[in-house]
Parts: structure tokens; sequence; C-alpha cells
């Protein structure tokens, strides 16, 4: 159990009253108080109750029942509030009912409050003075916060939660970044009790959990069912017969581990651990929009495929994707890894404005990096502030800064790849020499069809569509509500990354291999985070 840091509740916890440790021998009363020593800062019932029991086997004066009573309520009373944490307890709560009308929009604040600024909270003083107590607990429908009108309820118990939190004194720390915003660090391995059941690290995370809310591990599972589970999780298929059978039939120690070696060595392996990574990234051979064109992209799928079951190491694997064409010792491999950023729909319709639709498809890249690596919705932000996460309108715009030189055309053709796209050599993926290396690819050529409608010169299923910057760079300025034609030219941006996210090093360059960089960079608090919970 980790040691507490609450003060204040081992405070309470020596101060069990003098009376009643009075009426303990000395020996006891020392061993009852190095009881606070060991109680978890998050006190759970199930501790509470086995130190009881402990109290009640060490301590055999005839007030024993009467002391462990006392413990086991003031333990409750000290979990009752160090149990409580800020980040992870209480800005869920008032970002969910509050931050409609007293968040980071100053669009939508009302009565000039805001709760997702701690000194903005503190000193209107609602939180001390009693005024946002009276209106947590309030019936009136004039009084009451949030106003039943508003469809954001909260739950009975979120309620309490608040309302206790108010009671304890409303503990507001100065760190009050989300717990994702903190770049991640490693933990120390908690203790436990049951040691013989740990074999690695997140073992112990695991049992500690489990003996927190009073539970024993599982049996392990037969060799049939481990090899069926494995394999499904590896490959997203069964085990054949000869495969059950020449594992049952191995009885040494490192059976499990050579099966699990056989199956991250098959090509399977990396069709299905692209699964999640295609549809994230919006993969498709069609244009997704309107009459849903043609358009191919299996070259970038070999690729993603083919980077999996290599192992390509995890920052190369997204540096190549985000910048493949802005590397030094950039080849056709990396030219292809882009393709990642162009798996966005591409409107073919003859009626749709160009313009507009260059800005939609900066933007989907845009809100691709917000879900495949921050784990934000960034399209909030895409017309105002943020509601309820600390991004604003103009750091969307600089965040679309990164993407708004590809030379792309903003209409598509009617079927096959729309501009930059590369021709693909009939030996792909094998390529060498000259095969493997860099290809400028053709600019954009844009003619008018169909009497009127702007069409760029169309690729062929020979084809992958690519990245390639442009030569003249496009300016980027806030989109007032997001739209195309709506620019506000009062300010023009160029490429930046959020300041609740941090870390971005001035020696990177402003471009999309800074921001590969930045991503993949181990202080930063998220991409970790996200990529280790998708795969999860």
């Amino acid at each position: 159990m980790v040691k507490s840091n609450d003060v204040s509740g081992k405070r309470r916890i020596h101060n069990l009253g003098a009376h009643s440790l009075s009426r303990i021998p000395d020996v006891r009363r020392h061993e009852l108080i190095k009881l606070s020593d060991i109680v978890s800062v998050q006190t759970s019932p199930y501790l509470i109750q086995l130190l009881s029991k402990i109290c009640v086997k060490v301590l055999r004066e005839p007030m024993t029942k009467t002391v462990s009573f006392l413990i086991v309520l003031e333990l409750s009373c000290a979990a009752y509030a160090a149990e409580l944490e800020f980040t992870r307890d209480v800005r869920p709560l008032l970002s969910d009912a509050c931050y409609h009308c007293h968040g980071p929009d100053a669009n939508t604040r009302e009565a000039d409050l805001r709760f997702d600024d701690r000194t903005a909270a503190l000193q209107s003083e609602v939180l001390t003075s009693g005024a946002m107590l009276e209106r947590m607990t309030s019936k009136d429908p004039d009084l009451q916060m949030p106003p039943p009108d508003s469809k954001r309820r909260l739950r009975r118990k979120d309620r309490e939660l608040l309302v206790r939190w108010l009671e304890t004194g409303a503990d507001w720390p100065e760190d009050d970044r989300h717990w994702a915003f903190v770049p991640p660090v490693q933990p120390e391995l908690p203790d436990t009790y049951n040691q013989d059941w740990l074999k690695n690290g997140i073992d112990h995370f695991v049992l500690q959990r489990l003996e927190q809310e009073g539970l024993t591990p599982s049996l392990e599972a037969n060799k049939e069912t481990l090899l069926r589970r494995v394999s499904y999780d590896l490959t997203g298929l069964p085990p054949t017969l000869e495969e059950l059978d020449t594992f049952l039939a191995d009885d040494s120690q490192d059976a499990y581990e050579t099966a699990v070696d056989r199956l991250l060595a098959s090509t399977r392996y990396g069709e299905h651990m692209a699964l999640d990574w295609l549809e994230a990234s919006r993969y498709a051979d069609t244009d997704g929009y309107q009459n849903d064109r043609l358009r191919y992209m299996w070259v970038w799928r070999d690729w993603l495929i083919n980077a999996i079951n290599d192992n390509m190491p995890f920052d190369q694997f997204v540096t190549e994707q985000m910048a493949g064409d802005l590397l030094p010792d950039r080849d056709f491999f990396t030219q292809v890894a882009t393709g990642f950023n162009r798996n966005h729909r591409i409107n073919s319709e003859g009626g749709s404005i160009p313009d507009e639709w260059i800005v939609e498809y900066v933007a989907d890249r845009v809100e691709t990096t917000g879900t495949m690596f921050l784990g934000l919705t960034l399209t909030c932000c895409r017309c105002h502030d943020h509601k309820y996460d600390p991004v604003s309108q103009n750091e969307f715009y600089s965040l679309f800064s990164f993407f708004n030189n590809i030379d792309e055309a903003g209409l598509g053709p009617n079927n096959g790849n729309s501009p930059p796209f590369i021709k693909v050599p009939a030996s792909w993926p094998n390529l060498n020499g000259e095969e493997a290396e860099f290809v400028v690819p053709e600019p954009a050529k844009v003619s008018l069809q169909q009497r009127s409608v702007p069409r760029p010169q169309s690729g062929e299923p020979d084809t992958v569509m690519v990245l390639h910057e442009r030569d003249e760079p496009r300016d980027t300025y806030l989109l007032v509500r997001g739209q195309y034609d709506q620019p506000d030219k009062s300010n023009k941006l160029t490429p930046a990354t959020p300041a609740v996210l941090g870390g971005w090093n001035e020696s990177w360059p402003k471009n999309r291999l800074g921001l590969a960089q930045w991503l993949t960079d181990p202080d930063h608090p998220l991409t970790a985070r996200v990529t280790v919970n998708r795969i999860w």
C-alpha cells in the first residue's frame, strides 16, 4: 500500500481522542498509531475493514471493540476527504455540468464566471462563500445548478460528490492540469500481499486493485484456452488443430513464449494489427462522397502491414506517415507512407466549390491527428474555442497551418486518384535501385470539364496518393465559425501546437516533420497514452 501524503488525514487518525487512547497501554498505543502510516491516500472500504480486523486482533484490552470502532470511524473520515482528487473526480463533473455556461468559450459564458480556470474560479469566491454549495443543494428551480431546463443533469452521486468537495474546502491544486496532459513517468510498483501470483510489472497494479476490492485472481486458464486467446489477439484467427497439438505436447517452461513468437512472425499478425489503424485513418478504396468514386490506396495499406510485420519503431512509423516526403533520407517507401494523410474523403461533385474543399481536406487532417495521437476532439475548436478542453480556435488553425501547404486540387476527378500521386512500379513492394528512389509528383493540372467543372488529372490503379509540398505556401488565418470564405486576416498564423500540451523544441522545423518529432517526443503527454489505449 502507498503511504499517505494526506497530512490532515494522518492528523485526524492520530487524534483519535485522548480519553480513548489513555485506556490503552503504551505498547498497544504505539502499535495502533503505526497503523496510520500504512493508510492509502485512496482508503477503500475493504482496507478499512481489514484494519478493523487487525485492531481487534492486536488490541486485547477491554476497550478493544470501542477503540476499533473509533479507528474505523476516523479512517472513514480521513478517506472521505482524502479520496477526492480534483483532476480525477471533480473537474470532469465541472466540465460536463458547468463548462457550457461557465467554461473556456467566451461566446457562451454567463455571469462572467468560469470554472475552467483556477484563478478565475477562486477570485469569484463562489466556491468558499457558500454560493455554489447553496445552488448545488437547492430544490428551488430558480436557484438550482445546473438549471433544470439546461439538459445538463447531474446524477445524484455526482451532485453529492461536488457537495462533498465544497464542504471539505473545495481544494483546487495549483498544478491543476488534467492528468492526461502531464507527461507520464515510470511509476513505482505497488506492494501487494499475494507475491506468488506476480509475474510481471503490470501484475502488481492488477493485483493491487483486486486486493483493494477484496477480490482474488482467477485461476490460470488451461492451455487450449490460452492458445485460442493469444491466437485471436495477435492474428484474428483461431489456432489450427496442428498448432494446438504442438502446443499441448510442449511441456517446456517457454511453451507459451514459443507460441507467441510464432504468431508474431506470421504475416497474419500485421494484417490483423493494421485493422484499427486502417479504420482510424479512414482508409478506403473509394472517395467517400456523393457517388463514392473509385480511388486506389492499396499500396499505402501494403506499406502499413509490412511496417507492422517488420516491427518498425513507433517513432519512425509515425514520422514517415506524417512527413515521409520531408525526411532528409526520403525514398519511395517513406513517400508512400504519407498516404496516411490522403485517406480523407474527396469531393468530386460538379457543383462543389474547390476552395471550400481544400479547407475541408486540411481540417480533416487536423481532426485525424487529434483523434489518432491526442485523443482530443479538435473538431469543436474549428468554429469556436473548445468548451471542454483547453484548446482555442486560434490553436486549431495553428495546427491547420502544418497541413495547409499540400499541392492538391479542391475537387477530385470522376474516378481515380487525385493529385499529388505517384506511379507504383510493378515490382512493388520489392523495389531496388532507381525504383526505390523518391519521386517528385506531377503538380495538379486542373482543367474545365463538363463545361464548367474544374477537375484535376486522374491517377490510374497503379498509382498511390501521397503528400507533397507546394512551392508557394498558402496563408493560414482563423476562419470565423469555420467557414472557408470568412478568414480573419488581422492575424496571419504560423504552425504551432496547443500550449496546454507544451513540449515544443525550437530546434524542430515548423513543418510536418517538426510536428512528427513533437508527437513522438518522450515528454509528449498524450501520444503514448492514446496509442497504448488503442492497442489495448
